[in-house]
């Protein structure tokens, strides 16, 4: 085992002892030390309920023959942090998170790990960190939010973001906007839609680095707690059976994941974090692919934010399993192992579909005949940009450009209603080293969509989306504008055209002949966190991860 390192042997009697004083005796420390790692943190209901789970895996752990060793890591809760600086630290706390797995089970030796995870860049990180480990081990999602309810119509947290737009609009009053958030977010859980929590739960699904159908359960049902019981026996399986996490992140399952994105809908974060995760594993996986996946794939889920259910509504309908026997059908996923100890297409076997489920359609005859991304390139973007088609069936958009240098003023032009039926909308400096950070434009989009100008403008970024954004948009324009990109050369005015058939995004403006325009609102950080991310972080277009490429051993 790799912990006897620091448990077997004369000198290893320093780190007995210091074991000893938690509690563990001989018959403890001789088994295999397996790490329980979570999220929690009540700031959010995104990670409350990981203490209450993670007992349950120790449980599970104990009961396989392991001995359980317990550790918590940071979340920033994008919800809470959107449209302030905050915001900034969201995409760096991935890092930030992975490190500290490894760091934790590196420096203490440990066996295996099962990783509970819950808000949007914790389940990332926990794929992230498993392939850099390559330790036997799984994750498991603390689960979806209960949708919320304002009369009588569902509602979550996008909601909410559209609400402040239609309350600036004067569409709604103070009261109808208070009574909307008290309302929409009933208890634990992680934003309901298939917003990027939910997106990249079915993604570590579908990489087999989380067992079939145990995501999909919602963070209030009873099962939760024997699911994550399961992972910790499962867990001490593993260690047993010396099975790794590297072998589950091949190619097929990285595609298979991003298939299963696409057929739903989900996040453009789903694009960065899986470049990272095959970055982490030394998987080649290029941004390319998610172009001719998505030409390829149907969606097939009426989920939000461009359909009308929720990640609970698609698991009582049959949930990833019977999304799977749908991509099956259509020879769109490929058989790959899974932690479960089942290759995929056997857990598939045991989807069983609710009669008269609305949430989960056939390939043959899906929601939209092409999936939810675009990848671009052109004069704006040469080294490529994602567009996100949720919600909408335009694949073209022309306009002027309204530029803005940074999300605030922005958001303030919105607020004063300044944007117009045919804008570009175009934020720019919010990159990965330009915000720092890569900032989501939920509040913009929201307030725009709130305001009844969704299907009307268009938007484009080098900073990124939240999953819960729909309309026309398009993110991780790169190179960035801190980085000398041409998006720092834009001009109000300018004329824009977006063609994801023809997968540009230009300007007809001479781009090559003006100075970069683009210039931080306030001075970048020098010291910190961020300025860390800063310095290290690669493009949008390869994940935007601090990790080096990881070789395969």
């Amino acid at each position: 085992m790799q912990s006897d390192a620091i448990k077997t042997g004369p000198d290893r009697a320093p780190a007995r002892a210091m074991l000893r004083a938690t509690g563990l005796d001989d018959a403890a420390i001789a088994k295999p030390l397996v790490a329980v790692i979570h999220n929690w943190s009540d700031v959010s209901p995104c990670n409350i309920n990981h203490r209450e789970l993670a007992a349950e895996v120790r449980a599970g752990i104990e009961a396989a023959g392991g001995t359980p060793i317990e550790f918590n890591t940071i979340a920033v809760t994008d919800g809470i942090a959107m449209g302030t600086p905050g915001m900034r630290a969201s995409l760096a706390s991935r890092e930030v998170i992975a490190d500290s797995i490894e760091l934790a089970v590196r420096g203490h030796c440990l066996d295996g790990l099962v990783v509970l995870c819950g808000c949007d860049k914790t389940i990332p990180a926990a794929a992230m960190a498993l392939a850099r480990l390559d330790l036997p081990g799984l994750m498991l999602y603390g689960g979806s939010i209960l949708p919320g309810c304002h009369k009588d119509q569902a509602t979550t947290i996008q909601d909410v973001f559209e609400a402040v737009g239609a309350h600036a609009a004067g569409k709604i009053d103070d009261e109808e906007l208070a009574a909307i958030e008290k309302t929409a977010c009933p208890g634990a859980g992680a934003c309901g839609g298939q917003f990027t929590a939910n997106t990249m739960a079915l993604a570590s699904t579908f990489l087999g680095l989380a067992p079939m159908g145990l995501n999909d359960i919602p963070a209030p049902d009873p099962a939760k707690k024997p699911a994550a019981r399961w992972c910790g026996e499962r867990a001490v399986q593993m260690v047993k059976e010396g099975i790794n996490a590297r072998q589950f992140i091949t190619a097929e399952s990285v595609r298979n994941a991003a298939v299963a994105v696409t057929a739903t809908a989900g996040s453009t974060n789903a694009i960065l974090h899986l470049l990272a995760i095959a970055r982490e594993a030394g998987v080649e996986f290029d941004i390319d692919q998610f172009d001719s996946i998505s030409r390829d794939t149907p969606v097939i889920t009426d989920l939000k934010p461009g359909g009308r259910f929720m990640a609970p509504d698609m698991y009582l309908a049959g949930g990833s399993r019977l999304l799977g026997e749908r991509l099956r059908a259509a020879g769109k996923i490929v058989d790959q192992p899974t932690v479960s100890g089942n290759p995929l297409f056997s857990e598939i076997d045991r989807a069983e579909e609710t009669p008269k489920q609305k949430v989960i359609y056939s390939c043959e005859a899906p929601v939209k005949a092409r999936g939810g991304f675009g990848i671009c390139y052109g004069n704006i973007a040469p080294e490529g940009c994602v567009v996100k088609l949720a919600g909408h069936d335009a694949l073209r958009f022309e306009g002027r450009a309204r530029v803005f240098n940074g999300e605030e003023a922005c958001f303030a032009a919105v607020q004063r209603r300044e944007i117009v039926a045919g804008d570009v909308v175009v934020i720019r400096g919010e990159g990965p080293v330009g915000g720092p950070g890569m900032r989501e434009m939920l509040a913009v989009t929201a307030a725009l969509v709130g305001q009844g100008l969704g299907g009307d403008i268009a938007l484009i970024t080098d900073g990124r989306f939240s999953g819960a954004t729909y309309g026309f948009m398009v993110g991780h324009i790169c190179p960035e504008a801190a980085l000398g990109g041409p998006i720092g050369r834009l001009r109000d005015g300018d004329r824009i055209v977006i063609d994801v058939e023809a997968r540009t995004l230009s300007t007809d403006a001479d781009l090559a002949s003006r100075p970069n325009e683009w210039s931080p609102p306030s001075p970048p950080p020098r010291s910190g966190a961020l300025a860390k991310f800063a310095a290290a972080v690669s493009s949008a277009s390869t994940g935007a991860s601090t990790a080096f490429p990881a070789p395969r051993f």
